[in-house]
């Protein structure tokens, strides 16, 4: 069993345990989540199902080696004949054994097909690679999506965070504005905006929750996990090493490695498959025949002869369609076209992944740049907090200003730490775009 498996089992045995009673927190990390996907996603098992679809196409495309067997039994009753001459006159009746049998057997091996067959089952094996390609395509689309997701709900337990700790924060200031108020030396209308900043704060705190909520709900549904479980993100992400390797990298893994390419690539393969179909159209059918019939009674005679008859037969059969001299040029000129307009799709295509990776590349490095200002942004946050609190501690600043300087560092933390999860979403989004997630 693979750890995947086994981790599998371990979550899915506990939430069965524990979510009937109280909803569980459980912290996956990307891998993780990804490996529930593997299992769970039902985009995937629409993919899965696909490919076992294409395989099976394979083998129902090599039945055109196997040879065609056909069999007919059949018993009938005979009515009498009639006879007349040429110009209906002078009829007479023919008294027929009533009871006629006819039993037959033909086997046709194909021998040469112009190549319908040997195509059909390439163009079965390339429609299987291309079920492959869309499934790996679908894995990467449903993991970016769980990545923005994941990132996403990281960012909002910051904010969470960041709101409760500016709540506790505004609850100090209005019972300092109150004590402050009863010794004359502020102003009830003080308490009062302080008091519609607090409900300002817990608004905005419910409205960050309720996107968590939404969010959780996401995940688990695509995870197939139960709805009750309540995904936290995994904090030691951010220490993770990014790789930071040069364009020309990113640019040649998706030359080799992109979805949309390799699509594009293997349309083109399929197009020459179906012109060579196409023009199997216009060759000869060469067939070994065998048969052998068993016929009862022989009515060529008259009067007919009551006797069973056995004959069988061994050759060559030549079949040809005279109608496809006329009708399979258009199928294979429209087979022709079908493959240029994949060619020059496969242009457009390699064009737009070129592109895609520059810019996605692009955001990458400018990611860097933002955490890199931002922790100047921290720098500067922690030296203005402690001025101000040796300022406060020697009763020379207020409480607000001490307050202002603390939601001052909070905010620019929140902010760094919001950055280095946009450098692991550029990450992503460049490993997806490039084929490689």
């Amino acid at each position: 069993m693979s750890k995947v498996h086994l981790f599998i089992m371990v979550l899915c045995a506990s939430l069965w345990a524990e979510g009937s009673y109280a909803q569980e927190s459980y912290v996956l990390t990307l891998e993780q989540m990804y490996a529930l996907a593997d299992e769970n996603s039902k985009a995937l098992k629409v993919e899965d199902a696909a490919v076992v679809e294409a395989q099976q196409g394979v083998k129902v495309a090599k039945n055109g080696y196997l040879p065609d067997i056909d069999l007919s039994l059949s018993a009938s009753y005979l009515g009498n004949g009639c006879l007349t001459d040429r110009n209906f006159s002078n009829t007479q009746c023919v008294k027929m054994p009533h009871f006629g049998n006819n039993f037959a057997v033909q086997v046709t091996q194909l021998i040469y097909g112009g190549g319908a067959v040997t195509n059909s089952v390439a163009m079965a094996k390339l429609n299987e690679e291309m079920a492959g390609i869309n499934r790996e395509a679908t894995r990467s689309r449903v993991r970016f999506m769980l990545t923005g997701f994941y990132l996403d709900l990281y960012k909002l337990h910051n904010a969470l965070e960041v709101y409760n700790h500016s709540i506790e924060l505004a609850k100090v200031v209005i019972e300092d504005t109150k004590a402050r108020n009863a010794a004359g030396v502020a102003l009830k209308n003080d308490i009062t905006r302080y008091e519609l900043q607090l409900k300002n704060l817990e608004l905005a705190r419910r409205r960050v929750e309720n996107s968590v909520e939404i969010l959780n709900y996401d995940l688990v549904t695509m995870l197939g996990l139960p709805a009750d479980t309540r995904i936290l993100p995994d904090t030691t992400l951010l220490n993770h090493s990014i790789p930071t390797e040069g364009m020309n990298y990113w640019q040649q893994l998706a030359q080799t490695e992109a979805h949309a390419l390799k699509q594009s690539a293997l349309a083109i393969e399929m197009g020459e498959c179906g012109e060579k179909l196409a023009h199997s159209e216009r060759l000869p059918k060469i067939a070994l025949v065998a048969a052998n019939n068993f016929d009862g009674p022989i009515t060529i005679e008259v009067p007919v002869i009551n006797k069973n008859f056995n004959y069988w037969y061994v050759g060559v059969g030549v079949s040809f369609k005279l109608s496809s001299l006329y009708k399979a040029n258009k199928s294979v000129k429209q087979a022709r076209y079908r493959t240029m307009l994949s060619r020059s799709h496969q242009e457009e295509v390699a064009e737009q992944t070129s592109l895609a990776v520059q810019a996605d590349y692009t955001k990458y490095l400018e990611a860097f740049d933002e955490v890199a200002t931002l922790e100047k942004s921290v720098q500067l946050a922690e030296e203005n907090y402690a001025v101000i609190e040796n300022r406060y501690r020697n009763d020379v600043a207020l409480v607000t200003d001490m307050l202002d300087a603390s939601n001052q560092l909070l905010d620019a933390e929140l902010q760094l730490a919001n950055a280095r999860i946009n450098v692991v979403f550029n990450y992503y989004k460049l490993k997806n775009t490039s084929g490689n997630l």
